[in-house]
């Protein structure tokens, strides 16, 4: 425990008090990039724009917020996190005042940029806080925050379809501006820390963000150069490593192979997950013919199981410990995929049972995970270990997405993966539900042979 720590001990009712808050405006930061999917129509018609431009509202929204999380990780390392949480939320809602009245498109990009900047301090710094400041509940607050993630993310699509057709989508962007009533609050409960020493590797920050911006470049519009500048700017990174002091990620980290195979897990969980909220909506579009509110019910059920079942996530983690929860969360992707594959084509209802079964294993799988990795990453390392793990999170999505958008467009197919599919028109869905379950067995089997012998997975 640090110092400031030590001086600055949490209350009890600060603690709950806190936990509330950041959930409150995690909420409206992951909602803020799931509920313009519903806009996307809106704003191309508004604009005239084609497919390929629009998208950027969400892709650039996902490519700086995905490099900030790391970023902000990193900053927690040496700043004050009461002052890059305050930093981060006026970002957060200048970006949306922006937004609300932008004039044209390139306004409207520059301000869900601007909003991305300052949004990725709050998923970021709401693991690192309970890490810091609440170390003996930790395991219980992940859990809530992920459960808190959970629940966001099936809330988002159902706002942005009722107030985008109530009223209209710059009305969306009000949501996020309501985050500076949290300023006040924040600062009076987080604890007052000194700035440390450290340096902040910039050329190493802009490296691996370029890295990362080249690939996501790539995998969603397929621009080779997106991967020649991108694998251009990875050698720099790989250079930048091994030549400074105290470069952006340190290698160590690395090297720790308990530590990789965590985020690896979390990754391809992640991904699994992604790829259910992705490939569900398109699915009951093609398939049911459902509107976009529809939709937004056919995944609430399982985003409010989901939401219900972090709460005691957590408590699950700091009772049997992260392995069997961990464990538990996978069996039932690998459960909730095989179900949606074999019953597609069934009544929607029967689906929305599958869905929950899935989706409730997203705040277990996040929250055990990051249990894990504050007991294997040193204290004065937490910020960039946090923050490597978010961005391989958000990471997860974006190429989840892609991949799986790309194998949607083969719906051609008829071959059924799944003998237990009765439905051959539907194939393509079926297929893509059983390669959740594959990856999910890939994760968890990697998991089980690197940790069988560490003491963090009991």
């Amino acid at each position: 425990m640090n110092n400031d720590q030590q001086s600055n001990p949490l209350s009890r009712k600060d603690k709950n008090n806190l936990t509330l808050l950041l959930c409150i405006i995690l909420t409206f930061t992951v909602m803020n990039g799931t509920m313009f999917n519903v806009a996307i129509p809106d704003i191309a018609e508004e604009f005239h724009l084609l497919p390929s431009q629009v998208s950027w509202v969400m892709t650039g929204y996902i490519l700086v917020f995905a490099i900030g999380s790391l970023m902000y990780g990193k900053l927690a390392d040496i700043f004050p996190i009461k002052t890059l949480l305050t930093i981060g939320i006026i970002l957060f809602a200048s970006g949306a005042t922006l937004g609300l009245f932008s004039p044209n498109y390139a306004v409207l990009l520059t301000a869900r940029v601007l909003q991305a900047m300052g949004g990725a301090t709050i998923p970021a710094l709401a693991f690192i806080i309970p890490a810091r400041f609440m170390p003996e509940d930790r395991a219980r607050v992940f859990g809530i925050v992920s459960a808190t993630v959970a629940f966001a993310s099936g809330l988002g699509p159902i706002t942005g379809g009722l107030v985008g057709g109530a009223f209209n989508w710059r009305y969306l962007f009000v949501l996020s501006i309501l985050s500076l009533i949290a300023i006040p609050f924040l600062r009076k409960w987080l604890p007052d820390e000194k700035r440390k020493e450290g340096t902040v590797d910039v050329l190493g920050a802009v490296s691996i963000a370029a890295t990362i911006a080249g690939l996501l470049i790539f995998i969603t519009s397929f621009n080779v150069f997106g991967l020649v500048g991108g694998s251009i700017a990875f050698l720099i990174f790989i250079w930048r490593v091994k030549t400074f002091h105290s470069p952006f990620i340190e290698p160590s980290m690395l090297k720790n192979r308990y530590y990789t195979t965590t985020i690896l897990t979390s990754f391809l969980g992640t991904s699994a997950m992604f790829g259910m909220i992705f490939i569900v909506p398109i699915m009951a579009r093609t398939i049911y013919d459902l509107n976009t509110i529809e939709i937004g019910l056919l995944l609430f059920p399982g985003a409010m199981a989901a939401g219900l079942i972090g709460q005691y996530g957590g408590t699950l983690v700091q009772r049997n410990g992260s392995y069997p929860v961990l464990r538990s969360a996978f069996l039932m992707v690998i459960l909730g995929s095989l179900l949606i594959s074999t019953f597609i084509g069934f009544p929607p209802y029967l689906i929305a049972f599958c869905i929950i079964v899935q989706y409730m294993a997203f705040p277990l799988i996040q929250s055990s995970t990051a249990n894990l990795l504050t007991e294997l990453v040193p204290a004065e390392r937490t910020g960039v270990g946090i923050g490597l793990f978010n961005l391989m999170n958000f990471l997860s999505g974006a190429i989840s997405s892609a991949v799986f958008g790309s194998l949607l467009d083969m719906d051609h197919i008829r071959f059924q993966m799944n003998p237990l599919a009765s439905n051959g028109e539907f194939a393509i869905y079926s297929n893509l539900f059983i390669g959740l379950t594959i990856i999910a067995i890939i994760a968890v089997t990697i998991f089980t042979i690197v940790f069988r012998k560490n003491p963090y997975a009991h």
